[in-house]
């Protein structure tokens, strides 16, 4: 019995170690293929943001022009960036393919997650899990979007037209925008799976909507300090974190509370099943 049981675990095991293999080489083959596309990756979408065209800033722009008659932001033409280290540029090659390879293949990651865990799933949650699988790496991918599109082009423009006098001359690091980059988009990409964390921590009855409307307060003082943490120094940029992150986490208090009332009808039934 003993080594039966030994031998399901290590053939868990066995199938965990195919399901991480396969996601690595997801990743891997995907970031190899924007390694190759390098060029196109940073005039584009790396350094895109630090541009007037950037897709952010016509839209701002077209509103205000209508509203106020000006723009209401105009970069510098010119988004000087400087290389201070020998192998900089190959480092911030391997950072960005990497990062880029992790978030195109997060939906299939979550995918081969699912395959893991199904078989231990009765038919019902398995239909259930379905969506809960697909609003993994969904709300990921709305959370790198809303740091790409939303809070990013705040905080650089924040950072190119803050000045305290005009003898500075601007020359960016690499490695600064690079970290400024990954941990704004990588960062919204997994506060907003919190709505999840609260899924499963109220299914499994550590967590309560009643906690949650408790503490509420408490939650937007933690929400402000993690946006400040994500974004850098500037009130702008902050607030474009917080706004969604406190949305998100009124949209997990009313899904806790949903989630709460279906266990208590749950568990009502079996009691009077029981009687």
């Amino acid at each position: 019995m003993n080594e039966e049981k030994e031998m399901s675990f290590l053939g868990h095991i066995g199938e965990l170690r195919s399901h991480l293999v396969r996601s690595i080489l997801a990743i891997v083959i995907l970031a190899v293929i924007v390694g190759f596309n390098i060029n196109w990756v940073m005039d584009h979408i790396f350094f895109g943001p630090t541009r007037n065209d950037f897709l952010t800033f016509r839209i701002v722009n077209h509103y205000s022009r209508a509203l106020t008659g000006n723009d209401s932001f105009i970069l510098p033409a010119q988004f000087s960036v400087q290389q201070k280290q020998l192998f900089q540029q190959f480092n911030v090659m391997m950072a960005v393919s990497i990062f880029s390879g992790l978030v195109l293949a997060f939906p299939y990651i979550v995918w081969e997650i699912w395959k893991f865990i199904s078989p231990a799933l009765m038919p019902n949650e398995k239909k259930n899990s379905i969506f809960y699988i697909n609003a993994i790496w969904m709300l990921f991918m709305t959370g790198v979007l809303t740091g790409y599109f939303l809070i990013l082009p705040f905080a650089i423009n924040f950072g190119l037209l803050f000045k305290v006098s005009d003898n500075i001359v601007q020359l960016f690091d690499l490695s600064d925008y690079t970290t400024l980059f990954l941990q704004v988009t990588m960062g919204m990409g997994v506060v907003f799976l919190f709505p999840i964390a609260v899924y499963i921590l109220t299914s499994i009855g550590i967590l309560t909507p009643q906690f949650l409307r408790t503490y509420r307060r408490h939650a937007i003082v933690l929400i402000m300090v993690v946006a400040a943490i994500i974004t850098p120094a500037d009130v702008l940029s902050m607030m474009a974190a917080a706004l969604p992150l406190v949305l998100l986490y009124e949209i997990s208090v009313i899904m806790s509370n949903v989630i709460y009332k279906k266990m208590q009808k749950k568990n009502q039934n079996k009691d009077i099943t029981k009687l």
